[in-house]
């Protein structure tokens, strides 16, 4: 049970943050709704395609549809307010990261995928949501623009696989991973890091 409200939880920051990029964006309630579900689900969705679950497992539970859709709704009425709370959003967000990461590489591992490719299964749980977010605004993702994110997302699926070609206890391993995933984002916004861009590029 604790584990699916902390899940919810990410689905929920994830839902604003989608939320409030289609308000920023001058989108219409049902835009900001579609915004707010697809970036919520949509990591999860794309990586039961991945993994051959149809329908997906974020479709068939009801209040994985309801949470976003109830999150778009408050953003889109009270989006000043929750503007003004960008530090708890950020925290938030990273530990949904997190959450997310390693939910969906010990997914990919439990259904027979090899490490290497749970890793990437659970680094596009993370980020795909985002991605998704961006391209229907028809921005660059943000995690390919310099963003500590996707970095902390592999690490956190790398931890947990690693665990598992150990043998080491699962849900250990998984918190462990998703603490990579939160501190590492978490110092990447703190310290202001960001991946090198190619030299010789213009300012």
């Amino acid at each position: 049970m604790v584990l699916i409200v902390l899940e919810l939880v990410g689905i929920a920051v994830f839902a604003a943050s989608g939320a409030l990029a289609a308000v920023r964006t001058r989108l219409d309630v049902f835009g900001v709704i579609v915004l707010a579900l697809t970036t919520a689900l949509g990591g999860g969705v794309i990586r039961d395609v991945l993994l051959g679950v149809h329908p997906p497992s974020s479709l068939t539970k009801w209040p994985y549809l309801l949470v976003p859709a109830v999150t778009g709704l408050l953003v889109f009425w009270f989006h000043p307010q929750v503007a003004k709370l960008r530090r708890a959003v950020l925290l938030l967000d990273a530990i949904g990261l997190g959450l997310f990461v390693t939910g969906g590489t010990s997914t990919a591992l439990a259904l027979g995928a090899p490490p290497y490719t749970a890793c990437l299964i659970g680094m596009t749980t993370g980020i795909g949501g985002g991605a998704l977010r961006d391209v229907l605004l028809r921005e660059i993702p943000l995690v390919l623009r310099r963003e500590i994110y996707a970095v902390a997302a592999l690490l956190g699926g790398l931890v947990v696989a690693g665990g598992s070609v150990l043998g080491l206890p699962e849900e250990p391993v998984a918190l462990a991973g998703s603490a990579l995933v939160v501190v590492v984002r978490l110092l990447a916004l703190w310290r202001k890091w960001n991946a090198p861009l190619a030299h010789g590029l213009d300012a």
